[in-house]
C-alpha cells in the first residue's frame, strides 16, 4: 500500500501523459484545460487505493480512475455552465476562457472519452464497468437536477437533501471504489460493501463540505467563506437550522435567504449566528460523525486483512478532519 500523497503523484503523472494536444485544437485544449487545473483527485485515488487493497496492484485501476477523473471533471464543466460561475479552482472557467458552445461540446466529448478508457480492460471487466458507470453517470445527473429544482423550492426536507447529494457526489465515490474492487476481481460482496462505504463516506464528505463553506477557516477553505450563503443554498446546515429554529426566527432566516444585499458580510454574520443558536451546527457536525461511522461499520465485514482495514480508517480520519 503507498501513501495518499504517492498514489496521487502516481496518477498525476499517468494523466499528463495523456494531456496532448489534438485537432481540431478548440475542442480538445478545454478538456487538457480542466484537467490541468489540479484539485484532490479524490476519486482516482479512491480507485487506486481500492485496487492495492483487494489486488495489491493500483497500476491495474490506472484506465478506470482515468475515466472517473475525465467524467468528474466533464460535469465540473456542465456545472459551471449551469451556474455561470467565473472561476474553477481559482482559474477562468472553460467557458469563459472559450466560451459556451465550446464548454458544452469539450465536455460532451470528455463524456465519450471517459468510457474509451474502460475499452482497455478484458470484456467481462469492460461490461462490469460500463454498467457501473452508466448507472452512476444518470444518477449524477439526476443529483443535479434536484439542486437546481431546490433554487426554488422553500419546502426542501433533509431527506430530499440527503437524496440529493447522495446522487450528485456520493454515488461517484462509491462508483471510484467499486472499479478499483471490479478490475482487481475483488469479490463481489466486498465490491459492494466498498461501493457502499464510499457512498457513505462521500454523503459525509459533502456535508462537512456545507460545514466549512461557513465555518471553515478562509485561511485554508481556499474559497469565500459563506458562499452557500451568500448564493441562499439550501445546505444541510440551513435545513437543520430552519428545522429547529421558532417561528420568527426562522422568517427571519428565510428572509435573508431571499435578498442578495451588495454588502453580505451582515447577511453572513447573522445566518451563522442563527445556525450556531438552533444548535444546527452541532447537528451537522453529529451527522458527519453518524456517516463516517456508518462508513466504518461496513470495514467489519469485508474479507481484507485488518492491516488495510486500517488503511480505509485512517483514509476516512484524514478526509472527515480535513479543513479544505
Amino acid at each position: 500500500m503507498l501513501s495518499i500523497h504517492a498514489y496521487r503523484d502516481a496518477f498525476v503523472s499517468h494523466l499528463e501523459q495523456h494531456i496532448v494536444t489534438r485537432e481540431p485544437v478548440n475542442l480538445y485544449n478545454p478538456m487538457n484545460y480542466i484537467l490541468g487545473l489540479g484539485g484532490k483527485r479524490l476519486r482516482p485515488v479512491l480507485t487506486l487505493m481500492t485496487a492495492d487493497i483487494f489486488g495489491n496492484d493500483y497500476k491495474k485501476a490506472m484506465n478506470a480512475a482515468m475515466a472517473i477523473e475525465i467524467f468528474h471533471n466533464f460535469s465540473l464543466i456542465h456545472d459551471d455552465i449551469m451556474d455561470d460561475a467565473p472561476l474553477r479552482r481559482g482559474k477562468e472557467t472553460v467557458h469563459e476562457k472559450w466560451d459556451l458552445n465550446t464548454g458544452i461540446l469539450s465536455g460532451d466529448v470528455m463524456l465519450i472519452v471517459a468510457y474509451q478508457f474502460f475499452e482497455r480492460y478484458d470484456p467481462e471487466v469492460f461490461h462490469k464497468l460500463a454498467k457501473l458507470f452508466s448507472k452512476t453517470a444518470i444518477e449524477v445527473c439526476e443529483g443535479q437536477q434536484y439542486d437546481i429544482d431546490f433554487e426554488t423550492r422553500d419546502d426542501v426536507t433533509i431527506d430530499e437533501y440527503l437524496k440529493m447529494i447522495t446522487y450528485k457526489t456520493a454515488v461517484l465515490v462509491g462508483a471510484a471504489m467499486e472499479m478499483g474492487a471490479i478490475v482487481t476481481h475483488a469479490d463481489e460482496n466486498d465490491a459492494k460493501a466498498i461501493y457502499d462505504f464510499g457512498m457513505n463516506l462521500g454523503i459525509a464528505f459533502q456535508i462537512k463540505d456545507d460545514y466549512l463553506d461557513a465555518f471553515g477557516d478562509p485561511k485554508s477553505f481556499g474559497k469565500q467563506i459563506g458562499g452557500d450563503i451568500i448564493e441562499n443554498k439550501k445546505t444541510f446546515l440551513y435545513l437543520k437550522t430552519i428545522e429547529e429554529l421558532g417561528n420568527d426566527e426562522a422568517e427571519q432566516l428565510l428572509h435573508l435567504y431571499a435578498i442578495a444585499p451588495v454588502d453580505p458580510s451582515a447577511k453572513i454574520q447573522t445566518v451563522k449566528e442563527l445556525m450556531a443558536s438552533s444548535g444546527a451546527v452541532d447537528a451537522t457536525l453529529k451527522a458527519i460523525e453518524n456517516y463516517t461511522k456508518k462508513a466504518l461499520d461496513i470495514l467489519n465485514g469485508l474479507n481484507i486483512s485488518a492491516e488495510k482495514k486500517e488503511t480505509l480508517v485512517s483514509f476516512a480520519n484524514i478526509l472527515m478532519g480535513r479543513e479544505v
